[in-house]
């Protein structure tokens, strides 16, 4: 009987006699490449050789996550001994290969989805409320052993991945190679890389010397919206900032004149080195003699992002499901998700708002827990405009579609929708 085995770089199953000839042939210069993988080779069996370190008894599901974990590190050694130095090799061909090795992040299993559990707990509430809500969104949480305290965007860009895998078929088909998963975060820092070499932001790419796979820096919407762009889909950004804010007092940014506030801090790339001057102001419909706060006008506009025609009523207690994919929201030194908002009436009072947030820094079973028990789930999830005391916000949205030929080029480069508001 004939023995096949798949090829590392396109898993085509061919003849083993033949795998050498065909993984050879999908490099330019055979000879070279020889040796140069086999160089690879030797260092990747070293690099995947377990040592002997002293002995710590553990569970077994510590022992699978870490054995797993281990697995993925491999095939990260093997995808690089494929594509290093290659200088001849396509970024298309790159990105083909990324696609084809199976790097999805691992999630904590819950049974029901957390976006079902959320509405069941809504649908329970007695006040009278209006809610409207994404689909399709899972969470993803940061691991203390991987990605705690610098992985946050990495986590949010996950969980819009999971919906726009789920609800949109055209931005499944051309997500991430087509692969159909959410990749890991050493997989989503190369396809990131991959996106600078196609053009997309290249100033932004400069903040991190365009190299930014196996480091630990913050990322914002910038990093967002540009990977999800340099797939076509239209990524946008918005941010939100306070009129009078003033880098004298808050040390946070400066207002000079009618200028764009330029703000410096650790918020993101896009808010760093003066990149922020490329905002484009626009008219917002508030009366100037009563000028919003920065948070009301953050919440006034997620309400306008997910009220659409499209919404359809989930059960009986004010409940609307919107077809909008979910928000990246970023500020000064954290990112979270958006996933819905909710109105509650209030009497001889103003309407009271709440934002609906998956938060990678809690825990999926936390939430899950919460959540099927119907207990203190509010405190994880909503965030009502009291809670907002940051002079500066950003989201990051997508709107339908799939951008093809000259939009494409024109996506490459950033400019954020400016709302300013009263501090």
């Amino acid at each position: 009987m004939a023995d096949f085995s798949a090829c590392p770089i396109c898993n085509l199953r061919v003849l083993t006699s033949e795998l050498e000839r065909h993984a050879n042939s999908h490099f330019d210069d055979e000879d070279i490449d020889k040796d140069f993988e086999l160089a690879q080779q030797i260092a990747l069996d070293l690099a995947c050789t377990p040592s002997s370190p002293p002995y710590i008894p553990v569970d077994d599901d510590m022992q699978c996550e870490t054995s797993s974990r281990k697995d993925r590190e491999c095939s990260i050694l093997k995808y690089e001994a494929k594509n290093c130095n290659h200088g001849g090799k396509d970024i298309d061909e790159k990105a083909r290969i990324l696609s084809s090795v199976y790097l999805n992040e691992t999630r904590p299993q819950i049974g029901q989805g957390l976006m079902d559990l959320l509405k069941n707990c809504l649908e329970l509430e007695t006040e009278k409320t209006t809610t409207i809500l994404c689909v399709n969104v899972d969470h993803f949480q940061s691991s203390h052993s991987e990605d705690f305290g610098w992985g946050c965007g990495w986590r949010n860009i996950q969980m819009l991945s999971s919906h726009l895998l789920k609800q949109r078929q055209e931005a499944r088909e051309v997500l991430y190679g087509g692969s159909g998963f959410v990749p890991d975060i050493p997989s989503l820092q190369r396809w990131l890389e991959i996106a600078w070499k196609r053009g997309f932001d290249k100033q932004g790419s400069e903040d991190f010397d365009r190299a930014i796979y196996g480091k630990r820096n913050w990322i914002g919407t910038t990093e967002c919206a540009t990977l999800f762009r340099s797939f076509g889909l239209r990524a946008r950004i918005v941010d939100f900032v306070s009129r009078e804010i003033d880098i004298r007092s808050s040390g946070v940014g400066k207002c000079v004149g009618n200028m764009t506030p330029q703000v410096y801090g650790p918020m993101d790339g896009y808010l760093s080195k003066g990149k922020n001057s490329v905002s484009k102001a626009v008219p917002i419909s508030y009366d100037v003699k009563a000028k919003p706060k920065v948070q009301q006008a953050l919440i006034d506009w997620v309400w306008n992002y997910f009220s659409d025609n499209k919404s359809r009523k989930y059960g009986n207690h004010g409940i609307l499901v919107s077809q909008k994919a979910p928000l990246y929201f970023q500020h000064d030194g954290h990112s979270r998700t958006i996933v819905g908002i909710q109105m509650k009436c209030q009497r001889n009072g103003p309407m009271q708002y709440n934002l609906l947030i998956l938060d990678p820094g809690h825990t999926t079973e936390s939430l899950a827990k919460s959540l099927k028990g119907n207990f203190g789930w509010q405190k994880l999830i909503k965030r009502g405009v009291h809670t907002l005391k940051k002079p500066l916000y950003q989201l990051c949205f997508l709107d339908p579609g799939i951008a093809s030929g000259e939009e494409i080029e024109s996506l490459k480069n950033l400019h954020s929708i400016r709302v300013e508001a009263s501090s």
